[in-house]
């Protein structure tokens, strides 16, 4: 008999992460919004690389553009006033967003190919703009812009291709109930609507959401309305009832969580419990047109991102910034096109995998990590340098059997480990996969 949880923290804290959440290890992120249509920001540092002002003050994230545009001062500020003029409003972009080339099953069968299990879609991020048909605003993508529910769309696309289709949410912010600019993490807390008002929309619109399309996972940002924590553990014992499959990331104002989250280099994570990466192929979430190819990341850094992740206990959520068309930049496409090259020979050692009891090892050969599966054990060798590599394992021994055929090895068995030897390995090559069964003990 299915589980049914109480509206209190008691029972909702006894929710366990579903093993498909374990299993799929790869989602695909998508910010597309008003922002889409500016696609400005200035291409400076990852989150976690520079203090608060700074950041805030030169932020890469084009979905910030009201944010940085409200400051009145700084690159978004200037080039709005000269692209737009100084009366031209964040929100009049909404008759500018027309979609017109959205195709959801190409995303969906793109995302496929790359090897992603499961979608994360941003309903309403900070700007309050819904990109489904809410009954508690008129300001959503049915009313302007594309006429269309883009939610809806996406989620059956999605799950056509056997993918689960999660959804994100902005839970503490929404400029149309509270547009003070934002200069520090303080202020994210201190400007944030604090109103019951809010707290109140932004539970109806959550129960909206899951009513509606029934996510697998429910992506709050950065925390939830002070306003209404009292209503929290009635919303997640709602959302685990209806939505059996159900998982939610940290962001709640540290009142609960089924996994821990990491954004680019900001966040701490731990391989003792489940977490998730995420991070934009460029430094931005929302498209940004100001960034070029130098500012996306290779796909061979792009697998080395998600076998990091996965040896550690983390699953890798990587974002897609369509342009305001609907169309997916070619520089974020091919990026995930040649991660799903990797994955259909490595995926073995990703999907369904655990942590292993050995640690990921840096060494002057190559970084070398490790998952498990059953009494399996993966050994992948990442970052090897160029031509002909020796790397040793210690405490391995066995007849590894590689997963890519293409690659040439050798190996040979010592009294304390084992020798594998990797010829004419290329600097633009990825990371390399052995399987040793039964070697997981």
């Amino acid at each position: 008999m299915r589980k049914k949880f109480s509206p209190t923290w008691e029972s909702v804290r006894t929710h366990e992460i579903p093993q498909w959440y374990d299993d799929y290890k790869l989602g695909i992120f998508i910010h597309w919004g008003l922002y889409s249509v500016p696609a400005f920001a200035t291409p400076t540092v990852e989150l976690g690389e520079a203090e608060d002002e700074e950041w805030f003050c030169q932020n890469p994230y084009a979905e910030w553009y009201y944010n940085s545009l409200k400051m009145g001062e700084g690159p978004t500020y200037d080039y709005h006033i000269e692209k737009y003029g100084k009366n031209f409003k964040y929100e009049d972009f909404r008759d500018l967003w027309k979609a017109e080339n959205f195709r959801p099953e190409q995303w969906a069968k793109l995302f496929k190919q790359a090897g992603a299990k499961y979608v994360v879609m941003v309903t309403k991020h900070h700007d309050g703009f819904c990109l489904f048909p809410s009954k508690h605003t008129d300001y959503n993508s049915v009313n302007y812009g594309p006429k269309r529910d883009l939610v809806g769309d996406l989620t059956e696309a999605v799950r056509a291709e056997d993918m689960k289709m999660g959804l994100y949410y902005s839970g503490i912010i929404d400029w149309r109930y509270a547009d003070d600019p934002i200069y520090t993490d303080a202020d994210v807390k201190q400007n944030c609507c604090p109103t019951y008002e809010y707290a109140d929309y932004a539970y109806k619109q959550s129960l909206e959401l899951i009513d509606n399309y029934k996510p697998s996972v429910f992506w709050n940002d950065i925390g939830w309305p002070e306003a209404g924590e009292r209503q929290l553990p009635y919303l997640l014992s709602y959302y685990y009832n209806n939505c059996e499959d159900g998982v939610v990331d940290d962001r709640f104002n540290g009142l609960f969580k089924d996994y821990s989250t990491k954004e680019y280099k900001h966040g701490s994570v731990s391989r003792e419990e489940k977490w998730e990466m995420c991070r934009g192929l460029g430094l931005s979430f929302g498209y940004n047109a100001v960034e070029d190819d130098s500012h996306i990341i290779s796909v061979e850094k792009l697998i080395s991102l998600l076998v990091s992740t996965v040896a550690n206990n983390g699953n890798l959520l990587i974002n897609v910034g369509p342009k305001a068309d609907g169309t997916i930049p070619e520089n974020q496409s091919s990026r995930l096109e040649g991660l799903g090259e990797w994955i259909a020979k490595n995926g073995e050692a990703i999907y369904g995998t655990r942590c292993s009891r050995r640690l990921s090892i840096e060494t002057s050969a190559a970084d070398i990590h490790f998952t498990a599966k059953d009494s399996d054990l993966y050994v992948i060798l990442d970052n090897l340098k160029e031509g002909d590599t020796d790397v040793f394992v210690h405490d391995l021994q066995g007849e590894p059997v590689l997963l890519d055929k293409g690659v040439k090895l050798e190996w040979k068995n010592r009294d304390s480990g084992i020798e594998l030897n990797i010829r004419g390995h290329k600097t633009a090559d990825a990371a390399v996969v052995l399987k040793f069964p039964g070697r997981e003990k």
